[in-house]
């Protein structure tokens, strides 16, 4: 099946975000040129983009990375002055936490992949920390 392997965000600072995305999510710079910069994490590019609109553009709702320690990710935000993800409810799947980037740009965390819809309340009975999801 087809996969997502680019997103763009259409940035009024574009080079403080590839910093932020390059210090915070160990993204590598892949090119720059014209207040443009495309960073990659291997397996997606991020093509963040000079605003050259007028006005408020429309623009990403969110996105999404895959982590291996939210605790570091967390200490990485607070290096950033950002504030530290928050939880998402327990029955939405897949991202346990979200958090902005310095644009307010929403983004969801996820330890545990986005390969299988899993919700808090599904982990939980897993652990048997929970019998059944609430009403």
């Amino acid at each position: 099946m087809p996969q997502i392997r680019h997103l763009a965000i259409v940035s009024l600072n574009p080079e403080k975000l590839a910093k932020f995305y390059e210090e915070v999510f160990e993204m590598e710079l892949l090119n720059s040129g014209n207040g443009a910069y495309y960073l990659t994490d291997g397996h997606i590019t991020l093509a963040l983009l000079p605003n050259k609109a007028e006005g408020k553009p429309s623009g990403l709702n969110h996105f999404g990375f895959q982590i291996e320690d939210a605790d570091e990710i967390a200490r990485r935000l607070d290096e950033h002055g950002m504030a530290r993800p928050a939880e998402r409810p327990a029955d939405r799947p897949y991202a346990e936490t979200r958090a902005t980037d310095p644009d307010g740009n929403n983004y969801d965390l996820s330890v545990h992949g986005y390969q299988k819809s899993e919700t808090k309340f599904d982990r939980l009975a897993k652990e048997g920390a929970l019998e059944k999801e609430p009403a």
